[in-house]
């Protein structure tokens, strides 16, 4: 088989989306190249119990690939995989997908206008264009621990769950209280002889109005046009929910007092309580839906130490307070490397810039798509195209068929390339800040949205239908063409 005149890397939802497009669109000349043994991504990879979308499953798939059929309001994680595995199959891009294959480098040759593409096993293959799709939630982040090393039992991160380990009856001590935690701290609270749940601050939770929908429901949701009605509700009830992020953080306050009364409903200690009342803007970190967590944490068998961790030792955790905690097993509910994922990569572009130097002041890209200096290169969910509020799927079928568009623009004109011209980055840029800068994720938290040097470059501020309508055409005038 010759070169592809395109690569996709990464076989996720973004993936699989952008290669069900280009199908569509007539280009059938590419490969997906996916490190691992199997499609899926995040829901390949994250098997811990209880793992499930915090979107509805109704909303929390394809727009042209509705899904009457999910079992409940928010769909496991087996079944968000089979429907991705599924759609892949329907689409007939599973034979263009190459597992196994770690992409290690992309360089582009100023002389052939194109791209070559490394991966681990050393192969290079040239194409003209590459989109990324390698997603952001898939680099386990560890916390800086002196000792971590040390420790005897199991430990592991939640996304690398170790199933052969057996929590029954063990001391289980879990670091973190995110978005994964939450979902599995009330799935082993039950086993565990003891958990302790170490948190370093507290999230902002809603009730998670998670229901079954039975056989009956099921088949009337495969009437004519009602699974899309229902997904037309769900998507302007998440965009209203949007009205603080987007608008103003002083609209937050409903979502505010709903935290507040489901805490007050579901915790009756005065102590516990207070420990787990967030002190920041609710929003400035995600806000994280759960109707089981606070009800874990009130267990006989389980204790909330939010003193933060200064040790490990082969068979216990110190805290703060030089309290010991005997552990047989360690789960780190600590999140991923988002904003500096990309950052690492061996990605050279034009005169032989590097991505790193590009981002010497700070993850960025036009629309979150496209980088000044690195033509042909498109990233699916890049910088500030994440959501607080919304399906981030939604966004990545806005960014397909935006990639989709660059690609006829390149047909239409015979041009080899388009790289996006600095002052337009610039400008998008400088839109983009002026607008996020005053909003609810800037209210003095730390939190996986920001870099190092506390500017978030993770989060679209906007409702998701303006960045629909953005990106619905691409501006010539933005892109300078290469023939």
């Amino acid at each position: 088989m010759g070169d592809p005149g395109l690569v996709i890397i990464g076989a996720g939802f973004a993936g699989i989306g952008m290669a069900i497009k280009l199908k569509e669109a007539g280009y059938h000349d590419f490969v997906i190249l996916e490190k691992a043994a199997e499609l899926g991504g995040t829901w390949r990879d994250n098997t811990y119990p209880g793992c499930a979308c915090d979107i509805p499953s109704h909303m929390y798939s394809y727009s042209f690939e509705l899904n009457p059929g999910w079992s409940r309001m928010f769909a496991p994680q087996q079944e968000i995989w089979d429907y991705l595995r599924a759609c892949a199959d329907k689409y007939g891009i599973t034979r263009h997908i190459r597992y196994g294959r770690q992409v290690t480098a992309l360089d582009y040759d100023d002389a052939r206008r194109g791209w070559s593409v490394t991966t681990d096993d050393g192969t290079t293959m040239r194409t003209n264009a590459i989109v990324s799709a390698i997603g952001a939630l898939h680099i386990p982040k560890f916390p800086d621990i002196p000792g971590r090393e040390t420790f005897r039992g199991p430990a592991f991160h939640s996304a690398e769950w170790d199933h052969s380990a057996d929590l029954t009856g063990k001391r289980v001590a879990v670091i973190g209280t995110g978005a994964s935690a939450v979902q599995f701290v009330p799935r082993i609270a039950p086993l565990a002889g003891r958990l302790t749940v170490f948190q370093r601050t507290p999230p902002w939770i809603h009730p998670k109005p998670d229901l079954p929908f039975s056989p009956a429901t099921r088949r009337i949701l495969r009437l004519p046009g009602l699974a899309r009605t229902v997904r037309d509700g769900l998507y302007w009830a998440l965009e209203a929910r949007g009205m603080g992020f987007a608008a103003d953080p002083r609209l937050m306050k409903p979502l505010r007092r709903l935290a507040l009364d489901h805490l007050g409903a579901q915790v009756p200690d005065p102590d516990l309580r207070r420990r787990l009342t967030p002190g920041y803007l609710i929003g400035c970190k995600r806000i994280l839906f759960s109707s089981d967590f606070y009800p874990a944490l009130t267990r006989e068998n389980v204790e909330l130490v939010t003193e933060g961790v200064t040790e490990i030792r082969p068979h216990s955790i110190v805290d703060a307070a030089g309290a010991e905690h005997p552990a047989d097993v360690i789960v780190y509910g600590t999140g991923f490397r988002v904003v500096d994922t990309l950052a690492d990569q061996h990605i050279v572009g034009r005169d032989g810039l590097k991505i790193q130097d590009a981002w010497r002041d700070g993850v960025q890209a036009y629309y979150g798509i496209a980088t000044s200096g690195f033509p042909n290169l498109f990233f699916l969910l890049g910088p500030n195209t994440g959501l607080g509020h919304n399906s981030v799927v939604f966004m990545i079928e806005s960014q397909v068929r935006y990639v989709v568009n660059c690609l006829r623009l390149l047909s239409r004109t015979r041009a080899r390339a388009l790289d996006v011209r600095p002052g337009a980055q610039r400008a998008f840029n400088r839109r983009l800040r002026r607008r996020l800068d005053p909003l609810v994720w800037n209210a003095g938290c730390d939190s996986w949205y920001l870099d190092e040097h506390g500017v978030n470059r993770t989060i679209w501020p906007g409702f998701t239908f303006e960045y629909w309508a953005r990106t619905r055409k691409v501006r010539p005038g933005a892109y300078e063409l290469i023939y």
